[in-house]
């Protein structure tokens, strides 16, 4: 186990780098969306690539930061049930959810995505728009995206199976939990309008 974890932290280590990387593609888009309205404004002047190259940054970090979010557990959770259970019980259904919910999933469409690559780049696919781009780069992201989410999912079921064996400990809090979140919310509240505590008392505000 104590080989897998240390597997586990290097696929973190690299998914969250890469999501951070990719990340910046954000601000990218928005300066080639920029650029791109003042020059079509100004000299009437409009190119399939620039819109096509907004779609392929946009398209970087969805695939590229997914494995990052699942690292980082801010993936949707529905948690009316899992939040009722004790925390065996919520490590359990994760542990099932990544065998039989993501894995499958993952590992379709990676491998759908790797013939969707290799003949688009064999064939050197372009966009069909005129003065668009090449294709197969688009492609390559989505199959890029599916390999680091493949690993981000090992480097999941590893952790969670350690936390369960009591060989790691588990970092997550129950932040995510909309129940704790209203208890939270509920103790600043008290704490704010607890006299001696820094707030104001019920009735004691200036009318």
């Amino acid at each position: 186990m104590t080989a897998l974890l240390g597997l586990s932290r290097v696929i973190d280590s690299i998914n969250e780098r890469l999501g951070k990387v990719a990340a910046w593609a954000i601000v990218v888009a928005i300066l080639v969306s920029a650029i791109n309205a003042i020059i079509r404004r100004i000299f009437g002047v409009s190119s399939n690539a620039w819109l096509e190259l907004q779609w392929y940054l946009f398209g970087a970090v969805f695939m590229l930061c997914a494995a990052w979010t699942l690292k980082a557990n801010e993936h949707i959770r529905i948690d009316i049930v899992s939040s009722r259970l004790s925390k065996r019980g919520r490590d359990g259904i994760d542990v099932f959810g990544h065998l039989f919910f993501l894995f499958p999933f993952v590992a379709l469409l990676l491998w759908l995505s790797i013939p969707y690559f290799i003949n688009s780049y064999r064939s050197g696919e372009v966009s069909s728009n005129a003065g668009g781009l090449l294709i197969w780069p688009a492609k390559g992201l989505i199959l890029l995206g599916f390999i680091s989410m493949f690993f981000q999912w090992l480097s999941e079921l590893i952790k969670r199976v350690a936390i369960m064996q009591g060989k790691l400990a588990d970092e997550e809090t129950s932040g995510h939990s909309v129940e704790a979140e209203a208890e939270r919310l509920i103790q600043e509240i008290g704490t704010v309008n607890t006299p001696g505590a820094g707030g104001t008392p019920p009735g004691d505000g200036v009318s």
